[in-house]
């Protein structure tokens, strides 16, 4: 599968209809249930008395002003009180109820794309950017609360108040209604026929907005490398031109967005002028009173104010609904390392087995040809080659950070797709050249996804490592298991990073060991010091190592060279050094 957003954007799947679409967000808002009918029912109320309100003003204007009938006056004056201070209740308590539904389906949002985005694969994060996706995260949901919380309800008592206003339009005079409701027929068309373009402007503006923090992400993270190589320069160019395209889709985006409010303004004071025009030659006949005429104004003004109101409503919805489908695209996309059924078990004595494996990367670089090759239990592999042969590649694969593109890698005589990311996470331990650290302590780094120490204290803890022979690379912390770490690694150098590391994947005490350049910012004491540790790991234990310090791969029981897409056996220590160097010599 491919994982790069920008053709997900432009499959079929993403035609999908703005009902379609508005339908699967809802579905967000299912535990809401209660809140949307109750905040529905007062709207409705609210509506009921506003809609109300200019029928029982011409009625005092007709009966009892006129007719200087003042106790009529007050009597209707209380009334109509009464029901202004129902409607502001109402109106309260809708904006209480959605306000709550709106933060719960950010939060419940937030979450789900979080959860997928942790299910996708290596592949997935190699193909975009980082700035974009914390952008879906936090911008694009934003954008959908806002509507949710502060628009969707307007929005309906909008469109209940139109349908209301234009009964009482049509049934007071049909002819009058007509005339006054034409104008809003030619709003809607208008309307069908611009809100793709101001979805698209719109989609276009989240997605510079997302590329804008990809680059502040980018040079932020890198700040170090920025200033030792004095390439300030580089990067304020790179923030200026995604700077540039950011401020042009905005007020591209501003543009469009404001166009419905000057066009519903012109239909909605063509529609008073009708009303004023038709309606005067209407008293001047007998056909009207002057109350209903002020009646059937309050009514044409309670069928386009609310337009007025949904031209303003209707961009944000289409803010919202271009934000739900770059959302949508990461909630649609589903991982390619699905852990798939197999009852078949080879009769396989090696840990790791490749059978004709090839791999190529999404972009259709050919990484890996027909790779042969067995690794048993307990015995010591080094993986050497000139940087870019293929060697992380290989021990990705055995990790299954990727999948074979073709051929079958077996984990003890199993498809290792079969096993659950538990199963095969427990089994395999992985140490990379420049491995992560969590915000946190060394305790909670090295026991992170570890069930069998989570419960330790730190002193259950220091006995298991003094037998792992682990406690010396603790000493050299001046706060032992306390001490302090930060996912950026500020706080602790290069170095005692991959120390870290390395105590966090003996710990899980696994079948096979991979070290991808693992000591290649340590010094050679340490160095030393933690091949004594692999020496004292169980003899069952696999170990697959890559590095490029000749000292640290010349114990292996056999060693491979990788280059080209091809996995040869080197045979002895001097030979893989003779194949390294005649490579050199032909390069």
């Amino acid at each position: 599968m491919n994982y790069n957003l920008n053709k997900i954007a432009a499959a079929p799947q993403q035609k999908a209809t703005t009902g379609r679409a508005l339908r699967k967000l809802l579905s967000f808002l299912g535990p809401e249930k209660r809140r949307l009918i109750n905040a529905f029912f007062t709207i409705m109320i609210s509506s009921g008395i506003n809609l109300t309100i200019p029928f029982l003003v011409g009625h005092t204007i007709d009966k009892y002003v006129q007719t200087k009938q003042y106790n009529g006056i007050l009597l209707y004056s209380g009334i109509l009180f009464i029901m202004f201070l129902i409607s502001l209740t109402t109106s309260y308590v809708q904006t209480r109820l959605m306000g709550g539904v709106g933060q719960r389906m950010l939060y419940s949002l937030r979450n789900a794309v979080f959860t997928k985005l942790q299910e996708l694969p290596i592949a997935f994060f190699n193909q975009n950017k980082t700035g974009d996706l914390i952008s879906r995260i936090n911008n694009d949901t934003d954008k959908l609360n806002q509507f949710f919380s502060q628009s969707l309800m307007q929005f309906i008592g909008g469109i209940v108040s139109m349908v209301g206003a234009g009964i009482f339009l049509l049934c007071i005079n049909l002819r009058l209604g007509l005339a006054t409701l034409a104008p809003g027929l030619l709003l809607l068309v208008f309307t069908r026929l611009i809100s793709p373009w101001v979805k698209r402007k719109n989609a276009a503006n989240m997605k510079s907005t997302g590329s804008m923090s990809s680059e502040i992400q980018e040079s932020l993270s890198n700040f170090k490398v920025i200033i030792a190589f004095n390439r300030r320069d580089y990067f304020r160019k790179r923030f200026a031109t995604a700077n540039k395209e950011q401020y042009k889709t905005a007020v591209s985006a501003g543009l469009v967005n404001n166009i419905f409010m000057p066009v519903f303004s012109l239909c909605a004071n063509l529609a008073q002028l009708s009303v004023l025009a038709y309606g005067i030659y209407l008293i001047s006949t007998g056909q009207f009173t002057i109350g209903l005429l002020i009646s059937y104004l309050s009514y044409a003004t309670y069928f386009y104010n609310p337009i007025r109101q949904l031209a303003a409503l209707w961009t944000n919805f289409q803010v919202a609904m271009a934000g739900w489908d770059r959302i949508s695209q990461i909630l649609n996309l589903e991982s390619n390392l699905k852990v798939v059924p197999s009852d078949k078990k080879e009769e396989d004595t090696a840990l790791i087995t490749f059978k004709n494996v090839n791999f190529s990367y999404p972009d259709g670089k050919d990484i890996l040809h027909n790779i042969n090759f067995r690794l048993e239990k307990g015995k010591t592999y080094a993986l050497v080659g000139p940087t870019g042969g293929g060697k992380t590649t290989t021990a990705s694969l055995i990790a299954r950070l990727y999948d074979a593109t073709d051929g079958e890698v077996l984990l003890q005589g199993k498809d290792i797709r079969s096993y659950s990311p538990e199963e095969r996470t427990q089994k395999i331990g992985f140490i990379l050249q420049e491995p992560f650290l969590f915000t946190g302590t060394i305790r909670e780094n090295i026991i992170y996804g570890n069930k069998n120490y989570a419960d330790y204290t730190s002193e259950q803890l220091m006995d298991v490592m003094e037998k792992a022979n682990l406690h010396t690379l603790l000493e050299r912390f001046d706060e032992g298991l306390d001490t302090k770490v930060v996912s950026s690694g500020e706080s602790v150098s290069l170095g005692q990073k991959q120390l870290i590391a390395f105590m966090r994947a003996v710990l899980r005490d696994p079948e096979l060991l991979v070290l991808d350049e693992a000591t290649a910012n340590i010094d050679t004491v340490t160095e030393q010091l933690l091949e004594d540790i692999l020496k004292r790991l169980p003899e069952q234990t696999t170990r697959v190592i890559i590095a490029h310090r000749l000292n640290t791969i010349e114990n292996a029981d056999e060693i491979f060279f990788v280059n080209d897409g091809e996995i040869i056996r080197a045979g002895s220590f001097n030979h893989a050094m003779n194949m390294l160097l005649q490579h050199e010599r032909s390069t």
